[in-house]
């Protein structure tokens, strides 16, 4: 995939997803299309900035793990600057020692 980033005023994010006709038929596409729009979806916190954000499905997308697009998304959304990890909960002693 590429992505593109178009800087906004207002404060948000917003994303696109496009797909051309040289990655396959309709249902391909409409199917690269979901499957970018749901790794962001459920990513959504971890994304930061005021962009426009336009991602472009290329045609090894329609081949690719679940695991595998959202890694690709992630190193992207990285080199972009954009992304950041989700904090790892630090469990304290008294959790762990607690439990039995």
């Amino acid at each position: 995939m590429v992505m593109y980033l178009l800087p906004r005023p207002d404060g948000s994010l917003r994303l696109g997803v496009v797909s051309s006709r040289k990655l396959g038929n309709a249902v391909e596409r409409s199917r690269a299309r979901r499957l970018l729009r749901e790794v962001f979806r459920r990513h959504r916190s971890e994304f930061s900035g005021t962009y426009d954000v336009v991602l472009i499905a290329r045609r090894e997308l329609l081949d690719a793990k679940w695991q595998d697009i959202e890694k690709d998304l992630f190193d992207i959304a990285h080199r972009a600057g954009i992304y950041r990890a989700p904090e790892k909960r630090q469990s304290s002693e008294a959790e762990t020692e607690g439990a039995g």
